[in-house]
């Protein structure tokens, strides 16, 4: 019975994870969608062993977006609504699920799924120093590495779409997603993965 009881159970009580697809098999073991009417860990995967593969990345997503303008090693700007609130988070990251249904008529969590399998690099450069020169070197990406990157760059995409304009975060998030779900290059996840793994082939 419990186990009917969790396959029958959705995400917000909205959304059936049951059936999404991930095409990728070196993604699909990382990528959690377990299915919670409260999607919260209250942080309590922090000290675990890979312990962000065991937090659904709805909330990895909502929790990236407490931090949407920090780029590089300084925190670029901050704006009131991403105050790290959860709650204030977590609508922002609805508001957009049901805007992807209105617009795809698909399961917008099959939607976020794609954007982040295809918004993912492959490969990319790390530098190695030797006898004191530094060179680039291209290395394969491991498939947790290729999941921040992909969920950084869809909220910073997003971020920069929506900020000092009259389009909202939401509708911005909502757009970035399924522009990289279709694999579509006005998608900046999209374009950033192109431009690092052109840098990886040329460092090869």
């Amino acid at each position: 019975m419990a186990e009917q009881a969790i396959s029958t159970l959705k995400v917000f009580d909205l959304y059936d994870v049951s059936v999404i697809t991930i095409k990728d098999p070196a993604m699909k073991v990382y990528m959690n969608f377990v299915p919670r009417i409260l999607v919260k860990s209250y942080g309590r995967r922090n000290t675990e062993y890979l312990g962000n593969t065991k937090v659904n990345l709805i909330e990895r997503l909502a929790n990236r977006l407490a931090v949407p303008g920090h780029q590089g090693k300084k925190h670029k700007v901050i704006t009131s609504w991403s105050s790290g609130k959860y709650n204030k988070n977590m609508r922002t990251l609805m508001t957009a699920l049901a805007l992807i249904e209105h617009r795809t008529k698909k399961n917008p969590i099959q939607v976020l799924a794609s954007a982040i399998e295809n918004g993912s690099p492959r490969d990319e450069i790390t530098v190695i120093e030797q006898a004191g020169a530094r060179y680039p070197q291209a290395v394969d990406c491991a498939p947790i590495r290729r999941i921040n990157l992909a969920i950084r760059w869809i909220v910073q995409g997003s971020y920069a779409k929506a900020f000092g304009k009259k389009k909202k975060m939401a509708e911005a998030l909502a757009d970035e997603l399924i522009k990289a779900s279709e694999s579509n290059m006005e998608s900046f996840a999209m374009s950033k993965k192109n431009e690092v793994e052109k840098q990886a082939d040329s460092a090869r």
